[in-house]
């Protein structure tokens, strides 16, 4: 899902550029030369996002905490 997000998020940005000034698009996009910049946006959301998953199921594995049944 972040992937998909990710890209539809690049692909409208480079229409509402090519719209709104086709001469400055890519002064627009703030890409600063680099022609792979959507890749790169891309690459971070999903290195992001695994990070996160990792992080979610290193802490569902971590021991819980037992209830003491002398306290009851």
């Amino acid at each position: 899902v972040v992937l998909a997000q990710s890209g539809f998020f690049e692909v409208l940005e480079a229409i509402v550029a090519m719209i709104v000034s086709p001469e400055l698009g890519n002064i627009y996009l703030g890409t600063q030369g680099d022609e792979w910049d959507a890749q790169h946006d891309m690459a971070a959301a999903l290195a992001g996002s695994v990070l996160t998953m990792c992080v979610a199921f290193a802490s569902s594995m971590a021991p819980k905490p037992r209830a003491n049944p002398f306290l009851q």
